[in-house]
C-alpha cells in the first residue's frame, strides 16, 4: 500500500495519473466523498460521489479504513478497495490527506507513505490561481491549509519536491519499486527459494 499526500495544488493528481499509467501492477484506490463532482470527473473513476447519509453509514458500519473532513467535505477510503486490490494481486495507491495518512499508518502495517511538496509558497499560489477553479476566499483557505499540512512531511517515509513533473514522477516510481523489494513483501518467495536450496542439499546427501 502506497499512501500519497500533498497540499492542494502541489500537482499530486497529475503525478499519480502518470505513475498509474506507466507502472503495471498498481491500482488506484477510488475514495468516497461528499463533495460535488468537478468538470470532467466521473463517478467510480475519480471518486465515489455519495451524499452525507451514505458516507456516514459507511463510516458508522466500519466500512472505511480512513476518513477525514477536508475543506468542508468528507473523504474516505473503503475497505472494499483493499480487498479488490488483493483479489487482483495489485499494489494499492492511495491519494489521501494528512489526517487519512495518519489513520492508515496506524492501522496498516507496512504501508509506505509519501509526501509531495511544492517548491515554495509562491509556486503553490501560482498553481492554485492558474487552475481557475476557485474564488479568492477558497484559494486563501487552501493556502492556509497547505501551511499547516506541510508541517506533517517529517512523519512520512519519503518526501518529494514537485519542481519538475518528470523528475517527480520518476522519484515516486522509484519509491514504489523499492517498496516492492522490501523483505517483508518478498518473504514468501524468498523462503520458497531458500527451501529449494535445502531440498537440493538433501538430494546431494541422499
Amino acid at each position: 500500500m502506497i499512501v500519497v499526500s500533498a497540499p492542494s495544488g502541489a500537482g499530486k493528481t497529475t503525478v499519480l495519473a502518470r505513475v498509474l499509467a506507466e507502472m503495471p501492477g498498481l491500482r488506484f484506490s477510488v475514495s468516497h466523498t461528499t463533495r460535488a463532482p468537478r468538470d470532467g470527473e466521473r463517478d467510480g473513476c475519480d471518486y465515489h460521489f455519495v451524499d452525507l447519509p451514505a458516507f456516514q453509514r459507511l463510516r458508522d458500519e466500519g466500512e472505511l479504513l480512513e476518513w477525514a473532513e477536508v475543506h468542508g467535505n468528507l473523504y474516505g477510503t473503503a475497505r472494499a478497495e483493499i480487498a479488490r486490490a488483493q483479489r487482483d494481486r495489485s499494489d494499492l495507491l492511495l491519494d489521501v490527506d494528512v489526517q487519512g495518512a495518519a489513520q492508515v499508518r496506524a492501522r496498516v502495517k507496512g504501508a509506505v507513505t509519501v509526501f509531495i511538496l511544492p517548491p515554495s509558497f509562491e509556486v503553490l499560489e501560482q498553481r492554485l490561481r492558474g487552475r481557475g477553479q476557485d474564488d479568492e476566499g477558497t484559494i486563501r483557505r487552501r493556502l492556509a491549509a497547505a501551511g499547516r499540512e506541510i508541517d506533517a512531511f517529517s512523519r512520512y517515509d519519503y518526501a518529494i519536491v514537485n519542481e519538475d513533473l518528470d523528475a517527480c514522477v520518476e522519484e515516486l516510481k522509484s519509491i514504489v519499486r523499492a517498496a516492492r523489494c522490501r523483505v517483508d513483501v518478498i518473504a514468501e518467495q524468498a523462503r520458497a527459494i531458500e527451501a529449494s536450496f535445502a531440498q537440493a542439499k538433501e538430494t546431494e546427501t541422499a
